[in-house]
């Protein structure tokens, strides 16, 4: 089978095209052609002329040898890769270590324990939050009556952050193992639609992450894999053999429990910030990392559309318009966009009380009125929280802090309109766009909630976006803030075999352990720790 990329069609092509395509560009009768799968869609709106479909196709031909060695200097034309999954080993070793425990029962934490359970290791889930389903329920209470459950929120619980997102299914990680293919492969199984498995640009949408989460934990647990839940590690059992030799015995905890174990994946998220800190207290590797801070900012979806797709806005192979912006500023500071939401909405995304974060979500079909995305600025630990691994984590709750008081300290976020964003004067009115964060906006000035260089980049990059995006800097576009959960602020240091530096048996895993970016990057780091995890206990294929 080859495969045949950057077949390039009109948006409205008639469904013969296509194959007429594959044969042109092999330069084959029509006859020849036996079979085609399309493995990837994707369009481009650059050009004035019109939005092109570009194409990767897997194809079957009646002489598929002759064709490849005519082929031999078109990058475009290979053989089709085998993207297959395979587990690193087959035969179970008895080397007496505990089950392995998975701290974290998001993307990573999931994918983890999937890897291990299809391994026959009967893994155990620990989490700190409830199932999604009741979860749901807590989060609804924030937003609809401003009412927080610390253990159970946007960041805490099955699915972790990842359930209520946009659920993009797209990364800029390189996977030359194809590993993204097992992660949307095991989706489908679960629920989500099949056409993951082609489009550039996959996503999910909360309420069917919701389900397909649900279906993978049963998946697990008929594997044998165990979930625990609102079980909150609150301190790790290290042994200590020597100044170089440290190693993990055991887990405390919340309510007194102990649990032996001597291989942890911690896989809890970039908001478990008491965890950072018992970490750093048991002496763990960690150091701080950059990260962003800014705030939501929303159009209407259909100005967002127009400006993407002009004539061709609402075509139903478009689906909503989405972008992605960049600019560096005069005063040496990136701006950005962030975690762009098509047709979805700002969400409150706070697990401490008194602060307030804000976060974008979307639905699978991006039909609601609004357009958001985080508009943030990026900030490094050298210049702007230096001196202690965790001083980001400090800047963060400060910035919270302020943007709770801000907006009248019920978790209401503070929100302004672009126009009197930019001519440094508070807000007073709503204008042409109407915000869709709950439990709702207070309108202020922003700048009370960021510090000055933020400010001062967002102002010069704003109407540099306008330039790109038609009406982007419009005056009655909305601004809610802060936006400071871009990623984790530290990160738990590893070694080549995964495992922390200096703790022997303590997997540091996806986002919060600071490597990881996204659902799909969450859950292709967990199956490289579920890899390296099983290392000890299978005999690795050849």
């Amino acid at each position: 089978m080859l495969r045949i990329t950057e077949l390039k069609l009109p948006l409205d092509h008639a469904p013969a095209a296509l194959p007429a395509a594959i044969c042109q560009r092999l330069n084959i009768a029509p006859e020849d052609l036996m079979a085609f799968e399309i493995v990837r869609r994707a369009h481009d709106a650059r050009k004035k002329s019109g939005i092109l479909l570009i194409y990767s196709v897997d194809v079957t031909l009646k002489n598929e040898a002759d064709v490849l060695a005519r082929m031999t200097h078109e990058p475009s034309v290979r053989i089709t890769p085998d993207t297959e999954y395979r587990f690193i080993g087959t035969t179970l070793a008895n080397n007496g270590k505990h089950r392995p425990v998975v701290i974290g029962a998001g993307p990573c934490g999931i994918f983890t324990a999937l890897i291990l359970a299809q391994m026959g290791l009967k893994p155990i889930i620990l989490d700190r939050g409830k199932v999604v389903r009741e979860r749901t329920k807590d989060t609804w209470g924030l937003w609809r009556r401003g009412e927080l459950e610390p253990e159970s929120n946007v960041q805490f619980g099955e699915g972790g952050a990842g359930t209520f997102s946009d659920g993009k299914l797209y990364s800029q990680i390189k996977d030359p193992r194809h590993l993204s293919r097992k992660v949307l492969t095991e989706f489908v199984k679960a629920g989500a639609p099949p056409e993951i498995l082609t489009e550039a640009h996959p996503h999910i949408g909360t309420f069917r992450l919701v389900t397909m989460v649900e279906h993978m934990r049963r998946t697990i647990e008929a594997l044998g894999g165990e979930y625990r839940w609102q079980t909150r590690v609150t301190d790790i059992d290290v042994h200590v053999a020597s100044d170089r030799i440290r190693s993990v015995r055991g887990l405390h905890l919340h309510g007194g429990g102990y649990l032996e174990a001597d291989q942890v994946v911690l896989a809890v998220g970039h908001s478990a910030r008491d965890t950072f800190e018992m970490l750093h207290e048991r002496g763990v590797f960690i150091e701080a990392k950059p990260f962003s801070i800014g705030v939501r900012i929303e159009h209407p979806q259909s100005w967002i559309d127009q400006a993407r797709f002009g004539s061709c806005a609402g075509h139903p192979d478009l689906g909503a318009a989405a972008y992605t912006l960049s600019h560096h500023c005069a005063n040496g500071r990136t701006v950005y966009s962030f975690c762009m939401c098509p047709g979805g909405r700002v969400v409150a995304a706070a697990s401490e009380p008194g602060r307030v974060v804000t976060n974008g979500m979307s639905q699978y079909s991006r039909k609601e009125f609004n357009a958001n995305a985080g508009f943030v600025v990026g900030i490094d630990p050298e210049r702007d929280y230096p001196g202690h691994p965790l001083a980001g984590v400090e800047l963060q709750r400060r910035l919270e802090s302020l943007a709770f008081v801000a907006g009248g300290s019920d978790y209401k976020a503070p929100g302004q309109k672009v126009g009197d964003f930019l001519k440094g004067q508070a807000s007073t009115e709503f204008g042409e766009v109407l915000p869709s964060y709950k439990p709702g906006v207070h309108l202020t000035d922003l700048s009370a909630c960021l510090p000055d260089f933020a400010i001062a980049a967002m102002r010069e990059a704003l109407p540099i976006f306008g330039r790109q995006i038609k009406r982007y800097d419009h005056p009655d576009a909305m601004m809610t803030g802060v936006e400071t959960r871009t990623s984790s602020p530290i990160r738990i240091t590893r070694g080549k075999d995964m495992q922390s530096l200096n703790t022997q048996g303590l997997y540091p895993a996806g986002e919060g352990a600071g490597y990881a970016g996204g659902i799909l990057s969450a859950a292709i780091d967990g199956i490289k720790i579920a890899e390296a995890v099983a290392q000890e206990w299978v005999e690795v294929a050849p």
